[in-house]
């Protein structure tokens, strides 16, 4: 009779379960007990969205293409960038739909894909390789920027924008500028270090030797940004604004600098340099935007690791630092703006940035939490590491087309996608199908026209709808259509987990 009665208490209680809410279930079972079996019914073929977030780069590759490159509609370009300082510039990432490699996005993005492998290279199976590739490209050209000692060189958009033109055209002048002593840049040198220092994780084992030259490169161009203190965004104004200006300062690049260094080379002396400076680099700073200016979040996020994880009980005030963060992103539990149809909105120019690298923070530190046992209390409110990975799940859904206009917002991935994104080398037609140079101003009807872009860009992530799910798909409108590589980079963190939890990986 009592094993009856227990059968059908347990009976009762998955039904309950199943007729219930995710978080529900959740409160049943202690933390270290859940997601041990995968759910049975994917929203979406992440394993596909995945293959082309990362495909994507090889669109946006400059140089000197290897014969393996699979964007075929792509040519050789640049290939003689940095002739102008006598240095050698060639390679890198443009950085979204134009001509330029700015560097300091750039070097954001090679943080972030970096980051995605740390994280959920085990579990990426055959895109693990593209993902280093794609690593690589961007950790070459930076290594060629920071050749020379306490200088790192960035590029112009002024002269650039004055065209709409392929980049196997480009015939405006490639000026290149500089951060150095005299005009010092620690928010690009900071980002720059913690590019260099997550990749060195990456290749450790699989090419020790680029690893350690990465990172005592990441050293020697941390000590630069620490010792010589001050925005690029003053010395550099009339170049990198309206652009890429620093608005939150270079003190979150120096705090997420030195974080990537200690996990890098376990050196104490980083781990003391973030005990000594954390709080006055910003470290409990109230902000909750992660993106390619600031940077805080992430910072808190990756140190709180080494407290969860690693039992490094001086670094217990990041825990409180990521709770923070974590809570002022929770639908319902704080003032963060979502539109009608679900989708986290900050800003309207280039706001999937914001949706990707939240979505990458949510299943990271879901990941710590796991492994720690633990969990965020948000006002009272208990919020589970599954709680994260369902918020992280919508956003992440949201984006490859569960949203009110049923349109995904990656190139190439479903039945509907963005047509005319704002993009030289889509929407103009590629070498092979017209070899004939396009001038300069000529490329302006095809930017203006309301045709689909001749060459797909697969992959490609855009600047998404407005605050109230609305998307014109126009190529003028750059906040809404323009792709960028640090929309993709924490994407492909947080595609390869949900893949791998459907059975897809």
């Amino acid at each position: 009779m009592v094993l009856f009665f227990l059968r059908s208490f347990t009976l009762l209680l998955l039904l309950s379960c199943f007729s219930a809410s995710l978080f529900l279930c959740n409160a049943y079972y202690p933390l270290k007990h859940r997601h041990q079996h995968r759910p049975r019914f994917a929203s979406h073929n992440y394993r596909d969205a995945l293959t082309k977030s990362i495909l994507f780069f090889e669109g946006q590759r400059s140089g000197k293409l290897p014969r393996n490159q699979r964007v075929t509609w792509r040519r050789d370009s640049g290939l003689s960038d940095g002739s102008a300082a006598n240095v050698d510039l060639v390679g890198g990432y443009y950085d979204a739909g134009d001509n330029v490699k700015f560097g300091f996005p750039m070097a954001f993005t090679t943080t972030m894909l970096s980051w995605s492998v740390i994280e959920f290279g085990g579990l990426m199976k055959g895109e693990l390789g593209n993902a280093k590739e794609a690593i690589r490209w961007a950790t070459d050209y930076l290594l060629k920027a920071t050749a020379r000692p306490d200088t790192i060189y960035v590029g112009d958009a002024n002269k650039d924008h004055k065209c709409w033109e392929r980049p196997e055209d480009m015939d405006t002048p490639r000026s290149v500028y500089k951060i150095d002593r005299n005009n010092p840049g620690s928010e690009v040198a900071g980002e720059t270090a913690a590019a260099l220092a997550a990749a060195s994780v990456v290749f450790r084992r699989s090419d020790p030797s680029y690893s350690r030259l990465l990172v005592r490169r990441a050293i020697r161009v941390f000590e630069f940004a620490d010792k010589y203190r001050g925005s690029y965004s003053d010395g550099l104004r009339s170049v990198v604004c309206p652009f890429y200006c620093s608005f939150s300062g270079y003190q979150d690049e120096l705090l997420w600098g030195a974080a990537w260094l200690h996990k890098a080379t376990k050196n104490l002396a980083f781990l003391n340099y973030i005990q000594r400076n954390g709080q006055t680099l910003g470290a409990a700073e109230y902000d909750n935007t992660f993106g390619w200016d600031n940077k805080h979040a992430g910072a808190r996020i990756l140190l709180s690791k080494a407290f969860l994880v690693q039992d490094v009980q001086s670094l217990h005030d990041y825990k409180g630092h990521a709770d923070n963060f974590i809570c002022s992103v929770i639908p319902g539990a704080s003032s963060a703006q979502y539109t009608p149809g679900g989708l986290l909105f900050k800003m309207s120019d280039g706001n999937m940035q914001y949706v990707t690298s939240t979505a990458f923070l949510l299943v990271t530190y879901a990941k710590y939490l796991s492994s720690a046992h633990m969990f965020v209390n948000c006002g009272g409110t208990t919020i589970t590491p599954s709680r994260l990975r369902y918020i992280a799940k919508k956003q992440v859904d949201y984006l490859l087309g569960d949203n009110p206009l049923r349109m995904s917002y990656m190139v190439g991935y479903g039945p509907r996608y963005p047509l005319r994104i704002h993009h030289r080398g889509s929407s103009l037609p590629s070498v092979a199908s017209h070899p004939a140079k396009i001038q300069c101003s000529a490329g302006f009807s095809f930017m203006n026209s309301q045709s689909p872009n001749p060459n797909i860009h697969v992959g490609a992530i855009v600047g998404g709808p407005d605050q109230n799910d609305r998307f014109p798909d126009q190529r003028s409108d750059y906040e809404q259509s323009e792709p960028s590589t640090y929309m993709n980079a924490p994407l492909v963190g947080a595609l390869t987990y949900l893949a791998h939890s459907f059975g897809q990986l």
